[in-house]
């Protein structure tokens, strides 16, 4: 009883520091932004984008078609170009609405309040134009691999039974969660495959890392699993905002775990065609690789576990 009692208080504080700190702490953290245009027409801008100390890393691009082909390959959120007639703000709505808007608010600032051309050079999809479906699409994943790492280990498949099972799931996952969010809902207008790839690996990420834990620490690596995947890789993942707009080093924890790996990855194929999808990919594989080798692993070693069974001795047949 005493347990319990202490737990879920320790639980609750677990869980409203790990979702309510980073919300309430969400601002730009060299935040990736391009200056556009001749050294002498920048200078100023320059200065006073830099006087937001640790706010924006700068990257400076000759001219507007260079700061177009920055944001498209995800280098840059956004860019400010100098123009003959004031600042011209590139945005990309596909990456984050969220930081859109700060970028838009912040270059009005600073050119003292006057109307600032704004062209949204990804923008969002006319069906979801605040990104909330490609958000809230990171809990339902984690749970779906939580789910599956949790039965899998309960139904006590073990080995190769068990990375079939998960693996199997994983790849169903992925395709209903296309169909769903691609081809009824509209909410990702990139290729099908990749999006459907990209689901599936994200829950093969989550479910192999619980399965293997549990493999590897029984039933406790259940728990120790979803903690990480549910109370830090949740609201650590920057889906709703940017990995650069949480407090550091929050955003950087958030990409090396599947849940934001995962968000970076589908926004990448969704809509950057691909751009910027190496890491993720490479963060979520490696997840799904070691979880499933954690599986055969934990499998394994119970084999050489089990008791042998002694032969029972045959007591020869009497004759006649």
């Amino acid at each position: 009883m005493v347990a319990v009692v202490v737990l879920i208080p320790v639980l609750v504080t677990l869980a409203l520091w790990a979702f309510a700190w980073p919300a309430a702490r969400t601002a730009p953290h060299d935040l990736p932004l391009g200056v556009a245009g001749p050294a002498t027409a920048t200078a100023q801008m320059e200065q006073r984008l830099e006087a937001r100390e640790g706010a924006f890393e700068i990257h400076r691009y000759a001219d507007e078609r260079a700061a177009r082909d920055a944001i498209e390959d995800r280098t840059v959120y956004g860019a400010v170009v100098a123009t003959e007639q004031g600042p011209k703000l590139l945005t990309a709505s596909a990456a984050s609405p969220v930081v859109a808007q700060l970028l838009q608010q912040a270059v009005t600032q600073q050119a003292g309040g006057a109307q600032v051309q704004t062209v949204d050079v990804v923008p969002a999809p006319a069906d979801d134009p605040r990104g909330a479906a490609l958000t809230s699409s990171v809990l339902p994943m984690a749970l779906a691999g939580i789910g599956a790492g949790a039965v899998v280990t309960l139904l006590g498949l073990r080995g190769w039974r068990a990375a079939g099972a998960l693996v199997g799931a994983a790849a169903l996952v992925g395709a209903v969660a296309a169909a769903m969010a691609d081809t009824w809902l509209g909410v990702l207008t990139g290729n099908w495959w990749a999006e459907a790839g990209t689901l599936g690996l994200s829950t093969l990420a989550v479910s192999a890392g619980i399965a293997g834990l549990a493999a590897l620490f029984g039933t406790p690596g259940i728990g120790l699993g979803g903690f990480i995947m549910m109370l830090l890789g949740n609201p650590f993942s920057g889906a709703g905002s940017a990995p650069e707009m949480l407090p550091e080093p929050v955003g950087v924890i958030g990409q090396w775990l599947p849940p934001g790996a995962g968000a970076s990855l589908l926004r990448s194929v969704s809509f950057f065609d691909g751009a910027a999808a190496a890491g993720p990919a490479l963060t979520l594989t490696w997840w799904a690789a070691l979880g499933l080798g954690a599986v055969l692993l934990g499998g394994a070693l119970q084999r050489r576990k089990a008791p042998v069974e002694p032969t029972a001795e045959r007591e020869p047949a009497r004759v006649g």
